[in-house]
């Protein structure tokens, strides 16, 4: 579960902040499947939904075997807050997280990429 405050994430959900759930792309189930999604940039794939267009999965090929959901899309978001912030150099500079979670100044690749991670 992480933060993004990158442009791009904050552009494709439309809010602030982008709120994400990883998970192993085997073991993912999408019914519908997610179909044909697009690119903008290199190595970043997205779906949205072909209905209603709402933001669906992501994956980056700097995180091999994940895609990312938003949080707002799981009835159980409530139970799976954040664990970290990525990107946080490009956050809003009006928008205040008071938290303690860790803070990737990028992608937090480093941090995201291990298996099993609990943060």
């Amino acid at each position: 579960m992480a933060y993004c405050h990158c442009t791009d994430c904050r552009r494709w959900t439309g809010a602030p902040v982008g709120a994400f759930a990883a998970f192993a792309s085997k073991d993912l189930s999408v019914t519908p499947e997610l179909g044909r999604g697009f690119s903008r940039h290199p190595g970043v794939m997205r779906w949205n939904c072909p209905d209603c267009g709402s933001p669906l999965a992501a994956s980056f090929d700097y995180l091999p075997g994940q895609i990312y959901v938003p949080i707002g899309l799981l009835d159980q978001a409530a139970a799976l807050p954040p664990q970290l912030h990525s990107h946080a150099a490009s956050r809003l500079p009006w928008l205040h997280i008071e938290d303690d979670l860790q803070r990737s100044a990028s992608s937090a690749r480093n941090t995201l990429n291990v298996p099993n991670n609990k943060i």
